[in-house]
């Protein structure tokens, strides 16, 4: 019972995980549109202080630190994933879905770039839209659509497996920087009921 409870919390930390990573590049278009950065030529110029810029650098401030987070979570990624391998199974029907990576794209991390960073409450209820996502993200488990995990080089795919010898599981996710093909044996990690990660 303790170890299933460990097991659920390790679920739920590497998806809060992979959804910030997903939000990375989201992070990188707030500091370069958020960032106020002031600029003096003058021989008078005085440094404002790091409380100033701070305090005049607010949003790209949290941004880098979950940027950083961001790089720390791949890391955690990774590292979990090297964990030991379940016995290979047959790919019976495979499809490539790498669109989901532009689709959450598209759909989430376009249209937040718009938001005005100069009202405080815009910046709050971006917060929270982010706050809403990332639970819809992680109680649909949506977390394999990562448009930074594409950038690193994954692929999404969709199989059907044969795990036994009269059973065949539909509708698998499997998140991979291999060249996978129906018919091949492949060896996976379960990151969730229906998403595995296949090593290298």
């Amino acid at each position: 019972m303790i170890n299933e409870s460990r097991k659920n919390k390790e679920k739920i930390r590497r998806k809060v995980d992979l959804y910030i990573l997903s939000l990375a590049i989201l992070f990188v278009f707030f500091i370069f549109i958020t960032a106020k950065i002031p600029v003096c030529f003058s021989s008078k110029c005085e440094f404002i202080g790091f409380g100033e810029l701070v305090k005049d650098n607010i949003v790209p401030f949290i941004c880098i630190i979950l940027l950083f987070y961001s790089i720390f979570a791949y890391y955690r990624f990774k590292y979990d994933t090297r964990k030991t391998v379940e016995l290979p199974v047959k790919i019976v029907r495979l499809e490539k879905i790498n669109y989901e990576h532009l689709t959450f794209l598209a759909t989430y991390i376009i249209p937040l770039i718009t938001f005005d960073f100069e009202k405080e409450r815009y910046v709050l209820v971006l917060a929270a839209l982010l706050i809403i996502m990332g639970v819809i993200y992680i109680k649909t488990d949506l977390f394999y659509a990562n448009p930074s995990l594409a950038l690193l080089g994954f692929n999404i795919y969709k199989l059907d497996i044969n795990v036994s010898e009269n059973t065949i599981k539909e509708g698998v996710i499997v998140i991979t920087r291999r060249k996978l093909e129906a018919g091949c044996m492949f060896s996976y990690i379960v990151l969730d009921d229906r998403v595995y990660y296949s090593g290298d």
